[in-house]
This record gives structure tokens, C-alpha cells and sequence, in this order.
């Protein structure tokens, strides 16, 4: 990878971990690790473009159909690509096809873009991280293998212990905080040959472990308002993602466009994004 590299443009592809659950803004939207990545990006390079397609809930097969060949069309600078978490979360997951979509999705995307950018994904520690380990290094062993095959970047974050820590994890248990998407933007970041800004792998400082009490209202609470509505999905055949779009997807014109930052022309950080119009 070349260090200090110039990146005009960026495409996200993925699901909830992409979209940005659990960064919750003030508005109501999310954030998460993509949207800090292009406003860092969009401080280092005028009229840098940025475009997330991501949509919670995909899985794997949904993902290569809904969105790769719109990200391989719009020819950015650096793809993203996470998925297959979900379908390895699955009670049944067929690992062969999984396999099958995700080396469809990286041999259409890698040509596409200068810089493909592949994720070991995260994990929270804990006893569904234990039984779902297999699946998840099975998916990553594959990553790996396809990253070298293709010429892609992995970014190792299921190698991080830090990122396995609870306090990173939202209360639903599956999505980071916005701490947590600061330090997967800061790990892509140094993939893609930029200059550290920070160590993303710290560990944070000790604090004490919460009262046995506090552990159990805190399960129920999270079986009563995630885990049980998961389930209900499960069982009925809907997604969180139902009836979504990325956010840069427009399914009334079935594309998607770019946006780029507003104080284009003023120096500092990105204060808020517009979108590209077509010719422009």
C-alpha cells in the first residue's frame, strides 16, 4: 500500500455495520465508521465524493444483488466491502454459498476501484461469540484468501482485542458505539497508507466491572428490546432492513449518486455533505 496516498472518492457496501448502528446522531441517523472515514478523507483531497450504500439487516446474497454492481459502476477510488457476518449469525447458514457470493462480490468490485478494502469484522466477547466463532473465522479465512488473490486491503479488526471489549458494544450487543466506529475509521484509515492519527488498538482505561444487579437488569432489558424482536425477524422471515435504502440511494431514480462536502472551499473539518447532481 502506498503511504499517504490521494483518495478522491469512496463507496461503503455493506449492512448495519456500514450503515453506522449504533452511531446515533442527534437527528436520528446514524454515522458510524464510513461517514468518519470520508470526512477525514474530504479534509485531504477538494471535492472528494463519497457514496454509502449500505443497508442494515443484508445478508450476504442481498448484498451482491442491491448493491455491488451499483458500487462497481460509480468507478471510486476505494471500495469497502463487509458482509457475510449476518448470514454466518444465522441458525442455518450455508457456508458454501456464502463463500460463492462474497468471491462474486470481490471479483466484481476489485477492478472496478484503485483500492478494494476487505474487513476481518469484530466480535463482541461473550457466549454468542463463542458459538458462532467457526462460522466467523471460516468467513475470514476467505477474506484473507481473497484479498491475496484480488490485490484488496484487509482491515484486521477481529485480530483487536480491544474491539471484542463490551464497553465498545451498543446496549443490543451487535452494533459498536460511536467509540467503536471512531477506532474501525482510524484502522481503515492506516490500511488504506495514511498517516496514524491515533492508536486504535489501546485499550481503554480499567473501570470498575458493573454490580451483579446492574448485569441482570441489563440482560432482560436487552432480551425485552433486541434480542426477542431479532428473533420475531427470525422466525417470520423479516429483515430490519425491509423497505431500506442506502443512504446514498435513491429508489425513486433506482441510483445512486455522490455527495461531497459542502465547505468545500473552506479549510477544516467537513461540516456537513450535499449531493452531487448528475454532470456535475
Amino acid at each position: 500500500m502506498e503511504m499517504n496516498a490521494e483518495y478522491t472518492s469512496l463507496v461503503a457496501v455493506g449492512d448495519s455495520f456500514t450503515e453506522g448502528m449504533s452511531d446515533l446522531l442527534p437527528d436520528g441517523s446514524y454515522r458510524g465508521w464510513a461517514d468518519v472515514l470520508a470526512t477525514r478523507l474530504a479534509t485531504r483531497t477538494p471535492g472528494f465524493r463519497y457514496a454509502n450504500l449500505a443497508v442494515r439487516g443484508k445478508l450476504i446474497g442481498q448484498i451482491v444483488d442491491e448493491q455491488v454492481d451499483v458500487a462497481a459502476a460509480m468507478q471510486a477510488d476505494v471500495v469497502t466491502l463487509v458482509g457475510g457476518l449476518n448470514d454466518t449469525l444465522r441458525p442455518k447458514c450455508d457456508m458454501g454459498m456464502v463463500r460463492g457470493r462474497l468471491e462474486e462480490a470481490v471479483e466484481r468490485l476489485a477492478p472496478s476501484c484503485k483500492t478494494l478494502v476487505l474487513m476481518r469484522s469484530p466480535g463482541r466477547n461473550g457466549p454468542v461469540m463463542e458459538r458462532f466463532r467457526p462460522r466467523m473465522e471460516e468467513l475470514f479465512a476467505l477474506i484473507d484468501d481473497l484479498a491475496a488473490r484480488h490485490g484488496a486491503e484487509v482491515a484486521d479488526l477481529y485480530g483487536a482485542p480491544v474491539l471484542g471489549d463490551p464497553r465498545m458494544w451498543d446496549v443490543d450487543r451487535l452494533h459498536l458505539t460511536a467509540e467503536g466506529h471512531r477506532r474501525v475509521a482510524e484502522a481503515v484509515w492506516q490500511t488504506l497508507g495514511l498517516p496514524p492519527e491515533d492508536d486504535w488498538q489501546a485499550v481503554p482505561a480499567a473501570t470498575a466491572p458493573p454490580h451483579w444487579s446492574s448485569r441482570r437488569v441489563a440482560d432482560v432489558r436487552f432480551a425485552r428490546r433486541h434480542l426477542l424482536p431479532w428473533i420475531g425477524r427470525r422466525l417470520t422471515g423479516r429483515s430490519s432492513g425491509d423497505g431500506r435504502t442506502g443512504a446514498q440511494f435513491s429508489a425513486e431514480q433506482g441510483r445512486a449518486f455522490w455527495v461531497t462536502p459542502v465547505n468545500a472551499g473552506t479549510p477544516g473539518p467537513v461540516t456537513a455533505w450535499r449531493r452531487v447532481d448528475e454532470g456535475e
